[in-house]
């Protein structure tokens, strides 16, 4: 006796679950795709803002030690001269920061 080979019929919810299943690994992999992008967006925009303080505090830095030379007393003391007023130490007065 001979065996009949049945066909293995796909149905149209078989094929359905099917469909569902390819389209939600697509759109699992274009949702990741898109937000891979964005970190990535995300991580250059802070690089760009870390750069843009580094710069800023060399600039505040420089200015500072700019402040502190004219500041110095060698220079107060020349100006004073220059502008022919006397040193007084009695007018001196320390403030503490």
């Amino acid at each position: 006796m001979k065996k009949k080979k049945r066909k293995m019929r796909i149905t149209i919810e078989e094929k359905f679950l099917v469909f569902v299943m390819i389209l939600c690994c697509v759109g699992v992999y274009a949702i990741k795709t898109f937000f891979e992008a964005q970190i990535s967006n995300t991580k250059m925009n802070i690089e760009k803002i870390e750069y843009r303080i580094e710069k800023q505090e060399k600039k505040n830095e420089s200015l500072t030690m700019q402040l502190n030379e004219l500041t110095s007393y060698e220079n107060v003391s020349a100006v004073i001269e220059d502008m022919g007023l006397a040193y007084n130490n009695k007018n001196i007065i320390v403030i503490n920061k």
